[in-house]
Parts: C-alpha cells; structure tokens; sequence
C-alpha cells in the first residue's frame, strides 16, 4: 500500500536496492554498498527535507527539499526504485510533499531540474504543479556526451494541485 513518510537510517537496505535497480541511479548519488547506503541516508537526514515514498513501509522511492532559508527557496528532487516506476506514486509524493513545502512557510519557491532525455521525471514535475521556466542547454556530461537540463518552478501563488496522499509522521 502506498504512504508517504519521513525517511530513517532503517531505510538503507532498500535504498541500495533503488540504486542496485537501475544503473542510471548512480546520477543521484554512489551507493554500491550497504555502508554507501548508510552514508547518502545520514547526509539526507542532516539536509532539509526527506519523505520515503513507501510500499508497506518498505522505501521504493525518495522526494525531498532542500531548503536556501535566505532566500525561502527550496529545491525539490525525487527518485523511484525502477520496480515500482509508472504507477504514478512519484508523481502522488511529489504533489503532497510540494504543498506541503509551500505551506511551512519556509519556502515560498521551489525549483527542479532534470535530463531533457527523460520526459517521465518531467510528467512528475507537471503533476506537481511545477511550471516549465527553461533549458540549459548542455548542462550535464553523461557518458561522455553533453546533456540538457529542463528546469522548473512552483511559486506559493500558483495553482496548488490537490494532494491525494498524506505524509505520516
């Protein structure tokens, strides 16, 4: 069943299984070892926001903020184990945790960035209600090629979706 939490150090071992599913993770970050998988969890734990996005409590996917206080922006990511991609969770996790962010009144905007080469991550962001605000063009070398960034915003004044899952806590 799918909820929303926040994210724990007990969440390591299915964390490195996320990272063990698909090879194109290691953008996210390396973890190839349980002690990796402790690391990149403790360093969310320590960083903003993290919220596990869960099947019967056991993680499958990740969103979170990271906050610039100064400035009360946010920046938004979010990742789904490979085996639990296309079923819409992301982009559930991603809508909650967005309103969410924006309702704290810690962050008045929240920005993403992905590949131009994955359009699905892209579906996520629009769900979310994050509005396209341009490209950077080249921005990441992948495998030795030079690959575009499409970036996104969601302001406090814009529409907010509705949210059809709550975060546990």
């Amino acid at each position: 069943m799918l909820a929303l939490r926040p994210l724990r150090q007990g969440d390591a071992p299915d964390v490195l299984a996320a990272f063990q599913s698909d090879p194109g993770m290691s953008r996210q970050g390396t973890v190839t070892t349980m002690a990796e998988a402790e690391g990149y969890v403790a360093g969310l734990l320590g960083d903003g926001y993290s919220f596990a996005i869960t099947d019967d409590d056991r993680l499958v996917g990740l969103v979170g903020v990271t906050l610039d206080p100064t400035n009360k922006v946010g920046w938004f990511w979010y990742w789904m184990n490979q085996s639990h991609r296309g079923r819409g969770w992301a982009s559930k996790a991603a809508t909650a945790v967005a309103n969410w962010a924006l309702a704290t009144g810690d962050c008045e905007r929240l920005e993403l960035g992905h590949r131009a080469d994955n359009p699905l991550s892209g579906n996520v962001a629009g769900a979310a209600g994050f509005v396209r605000e341009g490209r950077e063009r080249g921005k990441f070398l992948i495998d030795g090629a030079r690959v575009d960034v499409l970036t996104y915003g969601r302001l406090t004044t814009d529409p907010w979706p509705q949210a059809v899952l709550d975060i546990a806590r």
